[in-house]
């Protein structure tokens, strides 16, 4: 081979490479396997198959809280159904012992459903106060998470219990706090009952973020982000640090994924999605 041919090998070579490494999107780049919520489509005017197809091109590799009507379109873009919904409502949830029999049997019809499809978590919910004390509610949520257990131990599911702050966006609900869900977690003493982090609810109720992560990460078993105030994009408007957080959950040897739930107000969706897998990208 010539000089010149050299050259012209050269120069095409770096061209395939650049090209690969353009579809080679950040979420594909970095430590942590990163997902979605369809709130961060609004605005969007994607339907569904579109939103999946997005977050494909993007890198993403899951999906929070769809059903499984909607798995079949997951499969075809290759996403997974990260977080499965249904058990209960988000008011209405563990800590009523009256509504124990509808969850449990919610719970175990969704397992079998979620293990068809390789969905490595389904959601929890604690229910609102209603007068109940801390005390009262972590027996009645204990209560119902032995019951379902061994099941989601069965099918390798994890039962994660999601995190709110009862300050802002949902008052009056229970698991708002992380000493509350990890107390119920280690009393039902199961490695498929988990806490959903989010990220931005706790940055609300409780701040020291990154410390709280340190110290709880074996009962984490999902994260959730979004920008605070406001819940919305991963700007450098709002005040989380969620380079300095993910590189924390990544340093610790977190396995699972951390899915994106904001709405974005600013940029579309595709540039609001690029921006919070870079965030998060470590």
């Amino acid at each position: 081979m010539n000089r010149r041919s050299f050259a012209t090998t050269l120069a095409a070579g770096a061209a395939l490479s650049t090209t690969a490494a353009a579809q080679t999107l950040p979420a594909k780049k970095g430590r942590l396997k990163q997902g979605v919520c369809g709130g961060v489509f609004r605005g969007s005017n994607l339907d569904f198959d579109g939103q999946c197809k997005l977050a494909a091109e993007l890198g993403l590799v899951g999906y929070d809280l769809v059903g499984p009507d909607r798995f079949p379109t997951l499969k075809k873009y290759g996403i997974v159904p990260t977080l499965v919904p249904g058990s209960s409502k988000l008011a209405d949830g563990c800590n009523d012992p009256a509504l124990h029999p509808e969850i449990i049997k919610n719970t175990l019809s969704l397992l079998d459903a979620a293990a068809a499809a390789g969905a490595p978590n389904l959601i929890m919910l604690s229910g609102n106060r209603r007068g109940k004390t801390d005390e009262q509610g972590i027996e009645n949520t204990v209560k119902v998470l032995n019951a379902v257990k061994k099941a989601a131990e069965d099918k390798g599911i994890t039962l994660c219990m999601e995190l709110l702050n009862s300050k802002v966006n949902h008052p009056d609900y229970q698991c708002d706090r992380t000493s509350w869900g990890v107390e119920v977690c280690k009393r039902v003493g199961s490695p498929r009952v988990k806490l959903l982090y989010d990220i931005y609810h706790m940055q609300i109720m409780e701040g020291d973020i990154i410390r709280t992560i340190e110290q709880n990460m074996q009962w984490f078993g999902h994260f959730h982000t979004a920008g605070n105030p406001g819940r919305h994009e991963l700007s450098v408007d709002q005040e989380i640090n969620y380079k300095g957080v993910c590189k924390k959950i990544a340093d610790m040897g977190y396995t699972g994924y951390i899915c994106h739930e904001y709405t974005p107000v600013v940029k579309n969706a595709r540039e609001a999605l690029l921006e919070a897998i870079e965030a998060c990208t470590v």
